[in-house]
């Protein structure tokens, strides 16, 4: 079904723009306490007296008009109140839940100050204490036993125009694990970022819960959980789940609906990537979106060593799936340079939980396979990073502290520029700190992190900031562009064209300073020319018909 046919249903909002496309204008059947009781909607006390009036609100609200931006700074005052993060976390929900021009207001006011608590690292500790703080459902709950029935549960949620849907099972959220039917705050906080990085409209994102039970023994045992209190269940009957999930979503919603998969684990992320990526609008964001932001933060220190891609040897801490889809993506940008994929493999190594992964190894998966290499087996990563001499290091597997004094100072013996990301979310997990880095390197190392680190001053007065390669500088560009241009499949390249437009937007002065990536105070106008790239790349898909400017994608953008 098309989005065309979709909007053509008896909807009780409507969005329209003006002619000039500089102004966005909402038509509702709602009167009365539904006009103010729904987030869209609701305007808190900046509704004029025309708009009380015609909305049968007046004498709702009290007599005083207050502007949105006098809310805002109520808002401020309120929230500097808070005692910690994860009571700001709740505070914004609430806002989120009552207000969301208001919530999407407060959050672009401050995107620094306010994405590490409506995302990495807070969301972390939220989705921990997710029955404690739950307050109101947002999303739409799909267990294992509504089989048959997805299609009519679609039917219940209200908004009939969803162009983009973030959907997980909970089983790896971040770093943390299986948390079951409180990952939800993951795919929450996704859609979140889709509006408040890329424009998109909230009431066009749908975040899913697909609950299949947990294997989290004090989940099962936690009074406040919110989801199905048993074991996952696996095998056919989880694939079936998947199956209907896909048709129905894009059955009720268009084959252009862009399906987001997030934090599933390793034994089923690839797989499913596999079996649906031809077959639908889909990507996992934390082997591509991850591989992207990645690649841009490896592309930009590029420009500071002076090198090419190929020019690197590069040792993973991880195998799983942010592993490997940087592994592809740096394989794919090696190939660009020239090089056969043959000697693209073997510049990639990689450390899982039992040592490096080499040849003749038993029970390697399919995707650890290529990157296995004939050399004897080694246990711990110092010993790798002695004896192989990388010029890069990249963690990914959330083991915290793993990036030891020893190997940061080894990597500074052996490059002039050594890179070392510590890419592992929330905080709690990093491979090692910025200041870490920083200090050990005596201010040469290109650093950068999955969660944010403050500014790093050392003692001869430099002062660095650290780069955080967050997937917010992705997938809300890629999102925006693929949806404007109603593509029906996402493929590798799209990826990789992101990382070179997201690492040419870095300039001189933020390498100096230490940034591999934009200041996120531009994440709007980074994600809107990231759309217009992926367009580009686009146009020549059989699937796709027709240029979109830049002006086009700003009249989509919520504002």
């Amino acid at each position: 079904m098309s989005h065309g046919l979709v909007r053509r249903e008896s909807v009780e909002t409507e969005m329209h723009t003006s002619e000039d496309k500089t102004k966005a204008f909402v038509y509702t059947k709602k009167r009365g306490y539904d006009v103010t009781r729904n987030p869209l909607l609701n305007k808190g006390m900046a509704f004029s007296l025309e708009e009380r009036l015609q909305l049968g609100i007046h004498g709702l609200l009290p007599p005083c008009f207050i502007s949105q931006d006098i809310q805002l700074l109520r808002v401020l005052k309120n929230y500097d109140m808070k005692k910690d993060d994860l009571d700001r976390y709740v505070f914004l929900m609430g806002l989120q839940d009552r207000n969301e021009k208001l919530f999407y207001r407060v959050l672009m006011s401050d995107i620094e100050r306010f994405m590490p608590v409506i995302y990495t690292p807070t969301v972390g500790l939220a989705c921990q204490q997710y029955g404690l703080i739950f307050r109101r459902p947002r999303g739409l709950f799909i267990t294992i036993h509504d089989r048959g029935h997805i299609p009519s549960l679609l039917q219940n949620w209200p908004e009939k125009d969803i162009r983009a849907v973030c959907v997980t099972d909970g089983e790896r959220i971040l770093g943390l694990g299986d948390l079951g039917c409180y990952g939800m705050g993951i795919p929450v906080g996704k859609l979140a970022l889709y509006t408040a990085c890329g424009g998109m409209p909230p009431q066009q994102c749908l975040p899913v819960m697909l609950d299949v039970g947990t294997d989290n023994e004090a989940l099962l045992k936690d009074p406040f959980y919110i989801g199905l209190r048993h074991k996952r269940v696996r095998g056919q009957a989880y694939d079936d789940l998947l199956d209907e999930f896909m048709t129905a979503v894009s059955d009720r919603y268009g084959m252009d609906c862009l399906i987001q998969f997030e934090d599933f684990a390793n034994i089923n992320a690839f797989r499913l990537l596999s079996k649906y990526r031809n077959k639908y609008c889909t990507f996992n964001d934390d082997i591509q979106g991850t591989a992207a932001v990645a690649v841009a933060g490896l592309l930009a220190a590029l420009r500071i060593t002076q090198s090419k891609m190929c020019d690197h040897t590069i040792v993973f801490q991880g195998a799983g799936e942010a592993a490997m889809g940087i592994a592809e993506l740096i394989t794919m940008a090696m190939e660009k340079e020239g090089l056969a994929k043959p000697e693209c493999l073997k510049k990639i190594w990689m450390v899982d939980s039992k040592g490096l992964i080499v040849k003749g190894r038993a029970s390697l998966t399919h995707e650890k396979e290529q990157f296995a290499h004939e050399h004897p087996q080694m246990k711990k990563l110092e010993d790798v990073v002695q004896q192989l001499k990388p010029t890069a290091i990249i963690g990914v597997a959330a083991v915290a502290g793993a990036f030891s004094e020893q190997i940061i100072r080894d990597m500074a013996s052996f490059n002039e520029r050594p890179i070392i990301f510590a890419l592992s979310n929330p905080t709690s997990k990093a491979e090692c700190t910025a200041e870490q880095c920083y200090t050990l390197t005596e201010g040469r190392g290109i650093f950068a992190s999955g969660s944010p680190f403050d500014p790093v001053v050392l003692p001869d007065g430099r002062t660095f900031y650290p780069g955080q390669g967050n997937n917010a500088y992705i997938f809300p560009g890629v999102g925006l562009g693929i949806t404007a241009c109603t593509a029906r499949h996402i493929t590798e390249e799209i990826f990789l064209t992101a990382a070179e437009t997201l690492a040419h937007l870095v300039t001189e002065k933020d390498l100096a300073e230490g940034r591999l990536y934009p200041p996120l105070t531009s994440i709007r106008e980074v994600s809107l020319k990231l759309a217009v790239k992926v367009r580009a790349q686009q146009k020549h898909d059989r699937h796709q018909i027709s240029f979109i400017s830049p002006l086009f994608l700003n009249s989509l953008v919520f504002s």
